[in-house]
């Protein structure tokens, strides 16, 4: 009797359909001083909501070497309302345009400029809803985005329907190793493979490394993907500046060799770690990690 009255309720989970769908509903069919300025209220809301995410958030900020305090606990959860709705509003039609100024770009042209593909990896940052359109507002190469896939169905095909309105161009992969073959190919190509290098997805390996001396994992994946095309690592993690508005920060670019040793991987790996560490200390409310 109980397992079915769950599932007669609604599913209001933190990542569920209805809470990304109303998200949705509000950013393209909202007055433009609603998307400007309740983000940041629902942002709050949320955090309230979520004693547990809070306290995620406080311990990976502090992990990586910010404070963690309840002001900037705070203002993550607000600042990804705001990445959240604004993506939303830029494929709704409204016409809304986002705008990227790119810091140490000669650093991207260098990876790009060798013909092997560039891989971008980047983190659960201010603007990675809109990764893809942000590079592809500055690059004329293809990029392809690779992502998880959700626990919620729905509420990953809501997500999908903005990114198709972006023009995102996304790839899912998990455990199967076949899932990354399309990625080689479009590297090999010499094209662009932007995805998330802070959280390791069920059923991947990981590298251990140190944030701020503390212990923390990279996806193993994206070092083996670098290592079989021989494409370069660039780092690129984004800050909001205002509506509508991101710097995107490119940083040194790293490689693996085409037979890398473990230590070889772990080397590549605790390199990627150091540059989204020195990111969070300066910028520690553009990072939205939430995970365990």
């Amino acid at each position: 009797m109980l397992a079915r009255l769950r599932r007669m309720l609604p599913d209001l989970r933190h990542d569920a359909e209805i809470w990304r769908r109303a998200a949705r509903h509000g950013a393209v069919h909202g007055p433009g001083a609603f998307i400007r300025y309740s983000p940041p209220v629902f942002g709050l809301g949320w955090a309230l909501a979520l004693p547990a995410f809070r306290r995620r958030v406080a311990a990976a900020l502090r992990a990586a070497g910010a404070r963690g305090t309840a002001l900037e606990v705070a203002s993550v959860f607000s600042k990804y309302a705001l990445s959240l709705t604004e993506s939303f509003a830029v494929g709704s039609g409204r016409n809304e345009r986002l705008s990227a100024r790119i810091i140490g770009d000669a650093r991207f042209q260098e990876a790009r400029a060798l013909g092997r593909g560039v891989i971008v990896a980047t983190a659960h940052t201010s603007g990675w809803y809109a990764a893809g359109p942000i590079l592809g507002s500055v690059y004329e190469d293809e990029v392809l985005v690779v992502m998880q896939h959700e626990r919620d169905s729905a509420a990953e095909d809501v997500q999908q329907r903005t990114r198709d309105e972006l023009g995102l161009q996304v790839v899912h992969v998990g455990a199967d190793p076949l899932a990354a073959m399309p990625l080689l190919a479009h590297l090999r190509r010499g094209g662009i493979v932007a995805l998330q290098m802070d959280r390791v997805p069920k059923g991947q390996r990981a590298v251990a490394v140190t944030l701020a001396g503390n212990p923390f994992a990279l996806p193993e994946g994206p070092l083996q993907l670098a290592a079989a095309s021989g494409a370069p690592i660039v780092v690129v993690l984004g800050r909001r500046l205002a509506f509508l508005e991101y710097e995107v920060r490119v940083g040194r670019c790293v490689s693996v060799p085409r037979r890398p040793s473990r230590a070889d991987v772990e080397a590549t790996a605790q390199a990627i770690a150091a540059q989204i560490e020195a990111f969070v200390r300066e910028s520690p409310t553009d990072w939205f990690h939430f995970g365990a």
